[in-house]
């Protein structure tokens, strides 16, 4: 064989050891699905979740009927335990009432009741399996410790009344947020539903809103836009000494309602250095695609209730409208239709909202003001809960959305808990320094 032979054949050689050596050590195998999953369940045991708005009826805290049970609500501490959810912010919600002394007076007496029954689940009932935080670091602490966290925030202001002094008593009873108002005008802010007519009562903000919002800062209570109007919104952002939070909110740009943020309103909140909580809920995350799947699945409860001799309500604002005596007795005449139509729903071809759908909405607010200022909340039992997030047991499926779609298991961490635990060390920050004043 000649010289030239020779270095022909070594070279070869050589290629097809590096080819070998390249397919034996080159790039990993893609990760199987199982793979995935099982990656997703380490990062959701290791990050804290947590979800910021959950709607509570002082009903289900009493000995007979508590959260340690397994009720039917969204929410329970064995759904939690179930699906990984660490901490819950149980709501103290107040809907719209009149604005005179005792419309005041009967929401105060509201609120107060939902304050007892959160204290009286965490102190008294279950302090073994749940404990109130007031801080980040209570946060961290209790989750250390093994146990659930619990923490509350106020949905409307209105209880406050007209003292101001009141703020300060919701805050030692453990609230660190609170919205200036619901569906419907406050004394303290106009409502996103004057979007509705076209009335609004301020104009935004009124006078003793504004100075609620000193009031917040000083004391250092998370200040909550998911309900006020964006004229409301955009102005408690320019006064604002500290960040503030929409609790529950989407991207209007995706689904055009009005409780949720459009573009600038979530470019101020970045600038504000705040956080919104993306919401699970259906009709907020696709508005169309809800109506549809809703449609679908009425037109069949109606059939079977028909056939029982059941008579439902009209629409689901009836229902809410209700007092929770009457609610109750309603849905436990429905059981049986609800059952019914649960043994039947591969009946129905519509498409329901689901996770992706949600996580559509954290995808489009991260890539618009930043990952740091994104988290998530469900709204579960008012209203909240889309395809596969249906109540806190099914926690985990949010996770592994994120983790399909490339996101970290620090940013994941983040979006859970670590954005809205930075405001809220912030907000405090704030506080102690204007106290300090």
């Amino acid at each position: 064989m000649s010289a030239t032979s020779r270095h022909a054949a070594y070279l070869f050689s050589v290629l097809a050891a590096a080819l070998l050596f390249s397919a034996c050590a080159g790039e990993p195998a893609p990760e199987t699905d199982e793979q995935l999953v099982e990656r997703a369940r380490g990062i959701h045991e290791r990050v804290i979740t947590l979800d910021t708005h959950d709607d509570i009826n002082v009903a289900n805290f009493t000995e007979e009927k508590n959260y340690t049970m397994d009720l039917p609500t969204q929410i329970t501490l064995p759904k939690m335990r179930e699906g990984g959810l660490d901490v819950a912010w149980f709501v103290v919600y107040t809907g719209q009432g009149d604005l005179t002394d005792e419309g005041y007076a009967a929401a105060y007496e509201n609120a107060i009741s939902k304050f007892d029954a959160i204290h009286w689940l965490a102190e008294e009932k279950a302090p073994d399996e749940i404990e109130l935080a007031y801080t980040s670091d209570d946060v961290r602490r209790i989750v250390a410790d093994g146990k659930l966290v619990a923490m509350i925030g106020v949905e409307n202001a209105y209880p406050v009344g007209l003292d101001l002094d009141n703020i300060a008593l919701f805050h030692e009873r453990g609230a660190r947020y609170m919205s200036l108002s619901h569906n419907g005008h406050s004394q303290f802010s106009d409502s996103n539903t004057g979007e509705r007519d076209d009335v609004w009562l301020h104009d935004g903000l009124s006078d003793l809103g504004r100075q609620a919002i000193a009031e917040m800062n000083r004391l250092g209570i998370m200040i909550d836009l998911s309900h006020p109007s964006k004229k409301a919104n955009m102005e408690t952002m320019a006064l604002s000494k500290a960040p503030v939070i929409a609790s529950h909110s989407s991207a209007r740009a995706l689904n055009d309602v009005s409780r949720n943020l459009d573009d600038e309103e979530l470019m101020a909140l970045k600038a504000n250095g705040g956080v919104v909580q993306t919401v699970a809920f259906r009709s907020y995350v696709d508005s169309e695609k809800d109506a549809a799947y809703r449609e679908a699945v009425d037109a069949l409860r109606s059939e079977i209730a028909a056939g029982m001799g059941v008579e439902l309500v009209a629409s689901r604002r009836d229902l809410f409208e209700m007092s929770a005596d009457d609610r109750a007795a309603y849905q436990e005449r429905v059981a049986p239709v609800e059952e019914a139509l649960q043994a039947r729903m591969d009946e129905i071809t519509a498409e329901p909202v689901g996770v992706a759908d949600f996580v559509d909405h954290i995808d489009y607010m991260v890539e618009l003001i930043g990952l740091e200022h994104v988290g998530i909340s469900s709204d579960f039992d008012g209203g909240g809960g889309v395809d596969g997030w249906m109540d806190a047991s099914d926690t985990f499926n949010v996770t592994l959305e994120l983790v399909r779609r490339g996101y970290t298991e620090e940013e994941i961490g983040m979006l859970w808990s670590g954005n809205l635990l930075r405001v809220l060390d912030e907000v405090q920050a704030v506080a102690a320094g204007l106290q300090g004043e």
